[in-house]
């Protein structure tokens, strides 16, 4: 069964999307013009006689190979895959291209519309409107604006579940932060 590009063709034009095929390299180009990524390719391609099915955009972000937050910047991509479903970042050290990509096996089913449209709107998506401020944001700063996001979350929820634990954590952390202050000999004088 599997998949072919011309099933895939035919997703592509119930959308009305431009696309090119490349029947060499069983695939297909296509793209959209996106809020933070403006040349976003995306190329969709079989593999293993259609029995693997890969939806990806290469090049998605440039200068991380040599850049000063890259150990951030790959933390980053490693933490927007653990928070999102599908989506997976490859890094090839030898250029340093950064590519976003969905991929899984088909074996012996076959691609139906459905998940292709599920697939396509993901990538899009989570790359453009999630992904990519994040790791602008990393490559400037080196800092996960995402890790303070997720703590301000869990702050909440901690509100929510147990009203006044946030002051008393408070209170404990600035006792903490007394105590680092003093210094040794300040200590001694105290018994």
């Amino acid at each position: 069964m599997a998949a072919t590009l011309e099933q895939i063709a035919s997703y592509l034009d119930k959308k009305e999307w431009k696309y090119r095929i490349d029947e060499a390299g069983c695939r297909i180009l296509t793209g959209v013009y996106g809020e933070n990524l403006e040349d976003f390719l995306i190329v969709i391609q079989l593999d293993e006689e259609g029995e693997f099915f890969e939806m990806f955009a290469p090049r998605v972000l440039s200068g991380v190979k040599d850049h000063p937050h890259k150990a951030a910047i790959l933390q980053t991509m490693l933490a927007i895959s653990w928070e999102t479903k599908m989506l997976q970042w490859e890094y090839d050290p030898s250029d340093g291209e950064i590519r976003a990509i969905i991929e899984f096996p088909l074996e012996d089913s076959t691609l139906t519309e459905r998940q292709f449209n599920r697939c396509l709107h993901s990538l899009v998506e989570l790359v453009d409107e999630l992904a990519l401020p994040r790791l602008n944001a990393v490559m400037e700063t080196g800092e996960d604006p995402g890790d303070l996001e997720e703590g301000e979350r869990l702050l909440l929820a901690l509100q929510e579940e147990a009203p006044g634990l946030l002051t008393v954590l408070e209170r404990a952390m600035e006792a903490r932060k007394r105590r680092g202050r003093r210094l040794p000999s300040d200590e001694k004088d105290e018994s």
